[in-house]
């Protein structure tokens, strides 16, 4: 494999799915064969301590930007081409293709040789707009190889990016770490923990936000717990939604029964999983089409933990669950949304050998298709 820069906005300690995604991979290549070139998370003292911890304990080179939001302006295009030629890297991968894979040509220009561009959600939704799609068109057309999540993506993205640059698509979707997610996991000591040893429990671990669907779960408790009437719903994670779902919570009279943790870190991911019987996030599509699920990595982490998982049908979220055999895929943004979740999930609280076949499956489907090393190896043929 070529030396390669990795440019992107998305790494952590910043949150999100797209960060873990890159980072995973990124762990998974020859550190010495690695320079990330990326945003600061935030600029206050509490976000530059954690940048400045989390990168010193890379095994790779991270360069920050001095700003919170890379964007591909003439400052930023030269400082890659700088650290494209400072460090000998002969490929570059975008880990947003938009609007980074812009600085495609300058790179190329500059010694690149292999430009691979990645391509999320938020692709998409630009492949909707009239002056966006002109621009992923450029991005196709400049970068050797565009890769895509799932089949959604894939066909939204296509048309967009013209048929020569589709003809270079290639699948590759986040991995999961099978050794780290597993039904083992510490799941049976932190229910204790939270006192919800004897109760059912379904589990959603996911930010705070409309699209992810927390109050369609907490509308569908009042027919969950008609049917099982110590089920907790345990919502993990934090966002600006928290407020509002309470509220809702509270409304419904059901805030008894719903658990909020807030923020968890990533290393406490894998007992949150295993604490549920269920993994529930009924994700919706919103704003004409422009907010969607690129792919929903957490159906796929629920499933390695040994759980059955109900997933909505916003964008690629889909691909992520063998609908009627690992989980369930319900309407996430119908009006009878909240109902159909709430019947899915009375199903599978009630039948305890059912969960135990469904999340059997989803953990042998991880082994075979999602673990990240053989997604590396795909990366790293296409650097």
């Amino acid at each position: 494999m070529h030396k390669t820069l990795l440019v992107t906005n998305d790494f952590p300690p910043r949150p999100g799915g797209i960060q873990a995604f890159l980072h995973s991979m990124a762990l998974r290549l020859d550190p010495a064969d690695v320079v990330v070139y990326a945003s600061t998370w935030k600029r206050d003292r509490e976000g530059l301590e954690a940048t400045a911890a989390f990168d010193a304990e890379q095994p790779f080179t991270v360069v920050r930007d001095r700003t919170t939001m890379l964007l591909p302006t003439r400052r930023v295009t030269r400082r890659a081409c700088e650290l494209l030629r400072e460090h000998g890297c002969r490929s570059v991968w975008f880990g947003a293709a938009a609007p980074l894979g812009l600085m495609a040509p300058a790179l190329r220009r500059a010694g690149a040789r292999r430009l691979v561009a990645t391509t999320h959600g938020h692709e998409a939704g630009w492949a909707q707009l009239p002056a966006a799609r002109q621009l992923l068109r450029r991005i196709g057309e400049a970068t050797d190889t565009l890769t895509y999540l799932g089949e959604y993506t894939r066909s939204r993205i296509a048309p967009a990016v013209g048929p020569e640059a589709a003809g270079r698509m290639v699948q590759l979707p986040p991995g999961v770490d099978e050794k780290t997610f597993h039904p083992g996991s510490g799941g049976t000591e932190l229910r204790a923990a939270l006192g919800l040893a004897d109760r059912p429990v379904v589990v959603c671990v996911s930010r705070l936000v409309r699209r992810k669907g927390q109050d369609t779960l907490i509308r569908a408790m009042p027919r969950i717990l008609a049917a099982q009437p110590e089920t907790v719903l345990l919502i993990v994670g934090g966002g600006p939604c928290r407020k509002e779902l309470e509220r809702l919570a509270g409304r419904l009279g059901v805030a008894g029964s719903v658990r909020f943790t807030g923020p968890v870190a990533w290393s406490e991911l894998p007992a949150h999983f295993g604490a549920g019987d269920v993994f529930a996030m009924p994700c919706r599509t919103r704003r004409g089409g422009l907010d969607v699920e690129g792919l929903g990595i957490v159906y796929l982490e629920a499933s390695a933990t040994g759980l059955p998982v109900v997933a909505g049908d916003s964008g690629g979220a889909p691909d992520a669950v063998l609908d009627g055999e690992t989980g369930w895929v319900v309407r996430g943004g119908a009006e009878t949304a909240a109902e159909e979740t709430a019947e899915r999930l009375v199903t599978l609280l009630g039948d305890t050998d059912l969960r135990r076949r469904m999340g059997e499956r989803g953990r042998g489907w991880v082994e075979q298709r999602w673990r990240w090393d053989l997604l590396a190896e795909r990366l790293r043929d296409l650097l």
